[in-house]
């Protein structure tokens, strides 16, 4: 699908000039999908409009969902981006190196997750990526604007479509990420029903999961098998109690 599989996935955006200027340098590099996950702005504004210039079609066929994992239904790659370090053990890629990934044939849509303004992506957000990037900038001055920031990466998507090495997966089975979802929430309800979890450290170990889950590049048939599994638990556990 290249160019035309990626989606453009900004989170929460608060400024309409922003939201414009995102729709315009997305043209000028060839990519078309723009997803809101609850815009604090109207896209539809005469700011927007006013800054997209010719890519006002763009604004209008953005589409707005009210969750992350709403705008990444389908798609079975996603990229995050970040400006902070974490203590996950994750590597923060430059946008050159890691980008390329998303533009990779695989036939279904991939996710370029971009953050609010003010505070960018939280750690509950950025769970919901496979790899992640970081613009890097002069030390004295590391925030970057949120457009500046889409049109540097929209720029190494246009210019970087050789594939790199990744792992050797068939990537043509890789997972949807709602399905790998559904598996988080199965796994997240049987850990707490048997008292591996509790629900004030919940969070925090499901994170600790799908960390090293998304490692693994799990493909469809793999997410299966694990779904089984919590399901035969699932059943021995109701058959034990009701024995």
């Amino acid at each position: 699908m290249g160019l035309a599989g990626v989606r453009i996935v900004l989170v929460e955006p608060a400024g309409p000039l922003n939201v414009g200027a995102i729709a315009r340098v997305m043209k000028n590099f060839g990519l078309k999908h723009l997803v809101l996950v609850n815009p604090q702005c109207d896209p539809l504004s005469e700011e927007a409009m006013r800054m997209a210039v010719h890519a006002k079609e763009i604004l209008e066929s953005a589409v707005l969902v009210p969750t992350l994992p709403a705008a990444l239904h389908g798609c079975v790659r996603a990229i995050a981006t970040t400006g902070r370090d974490n203590d996950w053990g994750l590597a923060l890629e430059q946008p050159r190196t890691a980008l390329p990934w998303l533009i990779e044939e695989t036939g279904q849509p991939s996710a370029l997750v971009f953050g609010r303004e003010d505070r960018g992506l939280s750690n509950e957000e950025l769970i919901y990526a496979q790899r992640f990037v970081r613009i890097p900038t002069s030390p004295e001055y590391t925030s970057l604007n949120l457009a500046t920031s889409v049109g540097i990466c929209c720029y190494e998507l246009a210019q970087n479509t050789a594939p790199i090495e990744t792992p050797t997966i068939n990537e043509t089975e890789l997972a949807p990420l709602d399905f790998v979802e559904a598996y988080y929430q199965e796994l997240e309800s049987l850990l707490l029903k048997i008292g591996y979890l509790y629900p004030h450290t919940a969070i925090s170990r499901m994170e600790k999961f799908r960390q090293l889950y998304n490692r693994a590049y799990l493909q469809t048939h793999e997410i299966g098998m694990l779904r089984g599994i919590l399901r035969q638990v699932e059943w021995a556990i109701n058959n034990q109690r009701n024995s």
